[in-house]
C-alpha cells in the first residue's frame, strides 16, 4: 500500500557532439574510455547551460561520440577489477575476523544472491551486450572513477538525466547494481549515470564523498554529449550511496555560499532522491554493530567518530554556516520502507525533520510493509506496477505533458524473476 506523501516541509549508438565548453574528445585505449574536456579530464569550473554543437571539419556537420565495441577490453578490465576487487577482499577480512555473526550474513547472501540469480543473469547479458550502456566512462583520475551510462534507444531531444550513487554498506558498492534501474528508467527516455567510487578499505568516506562529488561535476558538465539535458539533471543514493550522495550536495552548497571555486552548482540538481538512507552517523552506529558492522570497522570507514558531524548531513544542518547554506538545496524527497530494518525509517523521518528545521523543502515518502531490497530489488525483479519506480518517473516527467501520456501508455515491465524464488529471498535477506 502506497501512503500519501507526508510533506515535511543495431551498432554501438553514436551521438551528436556536444560540449559545455568547446569539445569532449573521447580517447580509447587498451584499458579504457576516458572522456577529456581541455587538457586535464577536469570539467570547466564554470557550467554553460545552454547546448553548443560542435562542427565537423569535413562535413560541417556535428562531430559525434563514437567508440567501437570490444569485448577484449572489457574482459581486460573486468579481470583488473575482478584482481582488485579480491585483493581489497582479503584486506577487509582482516578487519572483519571470523565471527559467528559475519558467516552467517555471508551464507544469507550467498544464498540471497543465489534466488535471485534468474534476474540477475538476464541483467548482467543487458549489462554487457546492450548497446545503450556505455559502460566505465572515466570521470577522475583514481581506480575506481568511472560510471556507467544508460542511454534510452530513441535520440529524439534533450533528455531529462538521474546521477545515482548505489549502496553497498560503504564496502561492496559497486556501478553495476545500479543496472536494473539504469535500464528501466532509459525505457522512459530518462539517461542514467551509475557513479562507482572507491569502497573501505581502498578509500575511507571522504574519498567516497570526493568521488561522488567529481562523479556528479563530470555528468553536469558533460552529459549533453550523450543527448542529456544538463538544466534537468536529477541526484539519487541508495542506501549508503544516498548518505554519500547527500553529504555531496551538501558539502556543495556550503561550498558555493562562502564563494569557494566549484566545478558544479547545487542549482543544476533539479531534485535530490534518497532512497532507504541513514543521515546521522550517531544513530547508526550501534546498530550497525548488532547488525554486523561492527563498531570498529565502522569508525575506520568514517574516519573516527570525531567525523560524525561532519559526515551526518542531519547534524551538520544545526551548524548555522550551513543551515544558511541548505536555502541552495533543491528540492529533496526521500523514500523508506516502514519495514526496513537495515536502516530503519527513522532515519528518514529525522533527516526530514532537520531540512524541513532550516527551511528546506522536504517530501517524506513512507511504503507500508516494504524492506530495505523490496523497493531496489525484488520489486524492480518482480516486473509489472511499481509504486517507488512511479513516485521518481512521475517527478522528473512531471514538467513534460509529451513524457506523461508516455507513461500511461507504457506496457508492463517484464518479471525476471518467479514469485516463489522472490518469497524466499525475501525471507533470508541479510540486509
Amino acid at each position: 500500500m502506497h501512503h500519501p506523501p507526508l510533506e515535511t516541509h543495431q551498432p554501438e549508438r553514436c551521438r551528436p557532439m556536444t560540449s559545455t565548453v568547446s569539445e569532449i574528445e573521447e580517447v580509447i585505449d587498451s584499458e579504457r574510455t576516458t572522456l577529456l574536456n581541455g587538457s586535464n579530464g577536469l570539467s570547466s569550473p564554470e557550467p554553460v547551460r545552454r547546448r553548443v554543437s560542435g562542427k565537423s571539419p569535413a562535413d560541417g556537420g556535428s562531430r559525434r561520440i563514437c567508440r567501437q565495441p570490444s569485448f577484449g577490453r572489457d574482459i581486460g578490465h573486468a579481470a583488473k577489477e575482478t584482481y582488485l576487487g579480491t585483493r581489497l577482499s582479503f584486506k577487509l577480512l582482516r578487519y572483519l575476523g571470523v565471527g559467528y555473526r559475519w558467516i552467517m550474513k555471508l551464507l544469507a547472501l550467498t544464498c540471497y544472491a543465489m534466488l535471485l540469480m534468474p534476474g540477475f543473469l538476464q541483467v548482467a547479458y543487458m549489462y554487457f551486450f546492450s548497446s545503450q550502456v556505455r559502460r566505465s566512462v572515466v570521470y577522475g583520475d583514481q581506480p575506481r572513477n568511472r560510471l556507467d551510462l544508460y542511454l534510452p534507444s530513441n535520440s529524439d531531444g534533450m533528455k531529462p538525466v538521474v546521477v545515482f550513487v548505489t549502496g553497498g554498506a560503504w564496502i561492496i558498492g559497486y556501478k553495476a547494481w545500479g543496472s536494473l534501474l539504469g535500464m528501466q528508467l532509459a525505457e522512459r527516455d530518462i539517461i542514467v549515470a551509475c557513479v562507482d567510487y572507491r569502497n573501505f578499505p581502498q578509500g575511507t568516506i571522504s574519498d567516497m564523498v570526493t568521488d561522488a562529488s567529481q562523479g556528479i561535476s563530470f555528468v553536469c558538465n558533460n552529459i549533453a554529449a550523450f543527448g542529456g539535458d544538463p538544466n534537468r539533471i536529477y541526484l539519487m543514493g541508495q542506501s549508503a550511496g544516498a548518505h554519500i550522495a547527500a553529504c555531496a550536495l551538501l558539502e556543495q552548497a556550503t561550498k558555493e555560499s562562502k564563494g569557494e571555486s566549484i566545478s558544479w552548482r547545487v542549482s543544476q540538481i533539479k531534485a535530490y532522491f534518497g532512497l532507504s538512507g541513514g543521515y546521522n552517523l550517531y544513530n547508526l552506529v550501534d546498530h550497525f554493530h548488532n547488525r554486523g558492522l561492527y563498531r570498529s570497522i565502522f569508525l575506520s570507514i568514517m574516519e573516527g567518530e570525531e567525523s560524525f558531524d561532519k559526515f551526518s548531513p542531519e547534524v551538520r544542518l544545526k551548524d548555522p554556516i550551513v543551515g544558511k547554506a541548505a536555502s541552495m538545496l533543491p528540492p529533496i524527497m526521500l523514500f523508506h520502507g516502514s519495514s526496513d530494518y537495515s536502516i530503519p525509517c527513522d532515519a528518514s523521518k529525522t533527516f526530514a525533520d532537520a531540512l524541513q528545521a532550516v527551511g528546506a523543502k522536504v517530501e517524506l515518502i513512507l511504503y507500508s510493509g516494504k524492506t530495505h531490497t523490496d523497493l531496489f530489488l525484488q520489486d524492480p525483479l518482480r516486473g509489472g506496477k511499481d509504486e517507488l519506480f512511479d513516485d521518481i518517473v512521475s517527478v522528473i516527467h512531471a514538467e513534460d505533458d509529451d513524457a506523461l501520456a508516455k507513461d500511461s501508455l507504457a506496457p508492463p515491465r517484464k518479471r525476471l524473476v518467479p514469485e516463489l524464488l522472490l518469497k524466499l529471498a525475501r525471507e533470508v535477506s541479510p540486509f
